[in-house]
């Protein structure tokens, strides 16, 4: 079996995010660069598939240079090669552009299953898993909180805010899955040696077969039309208790529709 699992570089989910005043885009310089948490499951359990019915794992992701330590950290928790497009045409691109681009690289690949993270917590749009799955013409199967594989199916159970649902298709397949799903591995440290020697294919949009028009800022769908900084905290309201300190949290209470 061979799948591909996507992972994204976000800034650090504790960090204060920026947008640049040139384009609006997110300022990714301005944080520490981490693996999206919600990847590291899809990582987690396309090794485990991998290590019951035997296979590789290969890590694709898209962003900028230093989204190499993304790759090489999938590659330390066990994954045995990766590709990284990276490159000035990818600066800005949207979902869209985003499954775009992915799809075509791993449209002819040979991969059995594509397996993602049922989002990323810079955007939280839930959305690039579908919309590869569609350009790929594979079925899709999302949110899955149970992954298990026979001979050419793969079944899931799929949990949203509806309930739950069984679904089953034929390889080659997207699946996204849930936090739910499994506990992540750390890398080891023997993981972390290895990863330095694993394969890593860079491709820019050239190397890759990608049409730049479709890419990029230019080609984005939406866009920011105006932003400004958050408002600094107000002071709060100091209340002196002299007897009637309930009444006064009373009345704060009411003045705010809370009672």
């Amino acid at each position: 079996m061979k799948i591909a699992v996507c992972v994204k570089q976000v800034p650090d989910t504790w960090a204060e995010k920026q947008l640049t005043a040139g384009d609006a885009t997110l300022d990714r310089e301005s944080a520490d660069g981490v693996m999206n948490e919600l990847d590291e499951y899809a990582v987690e359990e396309s090794l485990k598939l991998v290590e019951a019915h035997g296979g590789e794992v290969v890590v694709v992701s898209m962003g900028p240079e230093r989204a190499a330590e993304t790759v090489r950290k999938a590659l330390s928790m066990g994954a045995d090669s990766g590709i990284h497009l990276v490159g000035d045409d990818f600066h800005g691109s949207d979902a869209l552009a985003t499954s775009y681009a992915l799809a075509e690289v791993l449209k002819d690949r040979g991969f059995d299953l594509v397996v993602f993270g049922s989002e990323s917590t810079d955007a939280r749009m839930s959305v690039v898993p579908a919309m590869v799955a569609e350009r790929l013409g594979w079925a899709q199967l999302t949110f899955a909180q149970q992954v298990e594989v026979s001979g050419s199916d793969v079944t899931i159970e799929r949990v949203t805010e509806e309930g739950h649902a069984t679904v089953t298709a034929s390889m080659p397949a997207v699946v996204s899955v849930v936090e739910k799903i499994n506990e992540p591995r750390y890398p080891s440290f023997k993981g972390i040696m290895a990863a330095k020697k694993k394969p890593v294919e860079t491709l820019d949009a050239a190397g890759a077969g990608l049409d730049p028009a479709q890419l990029g800022l230019s080609a984005a769908w939406s866009a920011v039309a105006d932003f400004a900084a958050r408002p600094p905290k107000a002071a709060g309201t100091v209340v002196t208790d002299e007897g009637d300190g309930g009444m006064k949290i009373a009345g704060f209470l009411a003045e705010q529709k809370f009672i």
